[in-house]
Order: C-alpha cells, then structure tokens, then sequence
C-alpha cells in the first residue's frame, strides 16, 4: 500500500528525532474538535500519573482551527491525513511515533483514558495487548444492529482463523513498537485491525486481553458505516485465511496438534507419540528444525530447539526451552556435543546434497541417538495422501518436498556411517520414523 508522504502541521514534541519516548498515543480522529477537547485533558493527566515520556498524535483530513487549537494547546503532534480510512490513518502515525510503545484509542470518548494505566502495566507481558468489551469483567454499550453485527463478525473471525481473542475489533491497544514495526501491514480500512492480530500471531509475537467498558459516543456520529464495515471484514477475510494457516504461520505446527481438521490432528498426534517415546532416557537432546511443534515442551531438560525461522522460535518461548536461531547446515555446536539429536520434517525441504546429514552426524555424541522423520517415498500409502492434499489442497506444503528418501535409502545412508537402527515407526504407513545408534 502507497500511502501520501506525511504533512506535520505541528509538532510540539520535547524529544530530539532520534530519542523514542515511552509512550506514542495514537488518536485517529475526522473533524471530532468537540470530543477532543473532553478527551485531551484527561488522556494528559492520565498520561502524566503514569510518570513516563509519552508523545501524543492526532490524526485527521484537513482539521479545522478549533482541532489545530487544540493540538497547541495540549502539545500533540497534528498530522494531516491524505489518504482515506481507519487503516490509512493509523499507517501514518505508526511512521511517526518515536517510542517503545504504541497505543491506539478513538477520539469519541468511547475508549476512557483511565484503563490505559491497566494495558500499561501489562507491557512486558504481551506484545499486543487489546483493551477488549467481550473479555470476562468487560462491557459496552453499542446500539442493537451495531452490537450484533460486532459479536458476530468477532465470532467468525476468532473461530475461522483460530486466534483466542475474544474482541478482534477494538481499537484500543497497546503495542510493542519493535513488533508493530515488522509487520508490514497493508489494509488501509477498519479491517487492519484484524490483519495486525493475524500477522501478530503469524510472527510468533504475544497477544493479551484486558477488560474495559466501552462507551457510547457523547457527540457527533460515527464514521464507520454498519454495512461497509461488514462487507469489509468479509473481503479481507479469504487473505488473512491463507497468511493464517500458512506453514511459515508461527503457530502452524503447535496448531496442527489440535487441528479442527481430523487427519492433521490424528498424524500429529501420532507423530508426537512416537517421537517422544523414542526420545525417552535418551537425556539431552538438539531439536533440529524445531518449527514451533509441542514436542519441544516434552524435550529432557538441558535440550536446545533450533530453527531457522524466528517467528516461530518466538511463539516457542512459551514452552520454556533453549532456542536458538541457525541453519542445519551449519549449526553453531561443537562437534559430539549432544547425546541425542531430532530431525523431523526437515530433510524432505532441502536438497540431498545439503550438508544437514553431515551436520546431525558431527553434533551427536558417539554412542548417542539420531532421530529422523520424513515421508517414505518408496510407500505408496505416502504417495497416495501426497496426492489426495495437492488435490484438496493444492497451495499447501507437499509441493516443497524436493528431497523424497525411502527407508531403504536412510538406511544404506547411515549404515555406511556406522550407525545402527534400533527402531522404526510409521504413521499410516507412510510417515517414516527412524532411530539410530551411532557408533562409539
């Protein structure tokens, strides 16, 4: 999205450019003087009970003098919006913001002041924190047609993308300004608040709920149009679908476990069965291209995961292991430095002359344990399912299988090391899991 270049009409900030304040408060606000003028003094002393540097922006489409007085008045940087649409708006001041934190609320009072001392003080908690009507201890007061219409796009948003957050539509939130700044976002309508949850979770970045009351508009009408702002939610819908159960999604393999889909969640399941009874007694272990499954919670204690992809060793913090960031190709470990290593779903993503058999042989231990998961190609059960998902699903992940091993190839492979099989495991035939012995 080509957003206008900016035009500052005034910038009453104390801090030098390159100094970030605590605090950037984002007020998006169309011709709404008379709600500013309620709303700037409390938000102020709010702010400043706090004791933090904070930085205050309103945004709005060729303000008038009452809005520009204002801004003077209560040291707000005043930013003219040419561009239309919620999503616009708040695109232009995320530009400039010079702070550590980010918070975005409405300039018709619906959004009270005094609950941002309650998101603040949940900042190390999350990385996006929503002040939410529908969370346990929240309230809102909305007409019928409008209420409805909020709960049941909320509904079908959070149960058709997965996410566990109960108000997908507010615009009061707080934000890690490092988080936010990586997301890339591109709806310029109201519809960017669901694509920054989406693209939060896609990222691996945390996501929190605090109740608030939310209160009805004391002047002036909304903007947001009932039917345009439906019919908005359902056009963006189909693209966040696909960035949501996207393989490179943070949460997609944790996710898979419990998928709603019945043959995801039983291979999982399986998968995760299998490998950590074969990871039993084997002390610690190097997860290697450890995506963001659960099987990182079950790993012996003093095991690292390790994946290429920091998004989802972002969304892994919450299992409490080590994590570390590299490649299998090259892994930052001395060699013979760990008595078992795990490989699963990794070595049908990479070419066959890649050096990651090399590399899982150089970190094991001798004596230790290699586990190793891939599709056996030599089945035909495996061929068959491969099949079947390019055709329901012919944008998923199969077509990225560019190494294709059978069972009888591993293993002339790792016999020519020396190693030993000591068990083997499939998942309806045609998921191979292998466990091998390596020489002392």
């Amino acid at each position: 999205m080509a957003l206008a270049q900016q035009n500052t009409i005034t910038d009453h900030s104390k801090q030098d450019e390159n100094q970030r304040v605590d605090l950037a408060v984002v007020i998006p606000a169309l011709h709404e003087a008379q709600n500013l003028a309620l709303l700037l003094p409390d938000l102020r002393a709010v702010l400043d009970a706090l004791a933090i540097s904070y930085q205050i922006i309103i945004v709005d489409r060729r303000p008038d003098a009452a809005t520009r007085e204002l801004a003077d008045t209560y040291r707000a940087d005043l930013l003219d919006q040419q561009d239309r649409g919620y999503g616009a708006a708040l695109a232009l001041a995320f530009r400039a913001a010079r702070a550590r934190y980010i918070l975005t609320m409405d300039a018709d009072l619906s959004h009270p002041p005094l609950y941002i001392h309650d998101l603040w003080q949940q900042r190390h908690e999350a990385d996006v924190i929503i002040a939410s009507r529908y969370a346990p201890g929240g309230q809102y007061a909305m007409p019928f047609l409008r209420a409805a219409l909020s709960r049941i796009l909320n509904l079908f948003f959070s149960r058709g993308l997965d996410l566990k957050v109960r108000d997908m539509s507010s615009g009061f939130r707080l934000y890690n300004a490092r988080a936010l700044q990586q997301l890339r976002l591109q709806n310029r309508h109201f519809d960017v608040l669901q694509e920054i949850l989406v693209k939060a979770y896609a990222g691996g970045w945390r996501i929190a709920e605090v109740p608030f009351n939310y209160a009805p508009r004391e002047h002036g009408s909304s903007h947001a149009r009932v039917l345009a702002f439906g019919l908005s939610y359902l056009r963006t819908f189909t693209a966040l679908y696909r960035l949501r159960n996207s393989i490179l999604s943070a949460d997609y393999d944790a996710r898979a476990h419990d998928s709603i889909v019945l043959p995801q969640r039983y291979w999982q399941r399986q998968r995760y069965k299998h490998i950590t009874s074969l990871l039993r007694g084997e002390g610690r272990t190097l997860d290697v291209g450890s995506g963001s499954s659960n099987i990182i919670a079950a790993l012996p204690p003093g095991s690292v995961a390790v994946d290429i992809l920091l998004p989802k060793l972002r969304y892994s913090r919450k299992y409490g292991a080590q994590l570390a960031q590299a490649s299998g190709f090259a892994l930052p470990f001395t060699t013979e430095s760990f008595p078992c290593v795990l490989c699963s779903q990794v070595i049908e993503h990479v070419p066959k002359e890649s050096p990651i058999l090399a590399e899982l042989d150089r970190v094991l231990a001798p004596g230790g344990a290699l586990i190793l998961g891939t599709p056996d190609y030599a089945n035909w059960e495996w061929r068959f399912t491969e099949a079947v998902y390019q055709r329901v699903l012919p944008s998923a992940y199969a077509d990225e299988h560019i190494s294709h091993y059978s069972r009888k190839e591993l293993l002339a492979l790792f016999e020519m090391r020396g190693y030993k099989l000591e068990a083997t495991r499939y998942i309806l035939h045609g998921e191979l899991i292998l466990k091998f012995r390596k020489p002392r």
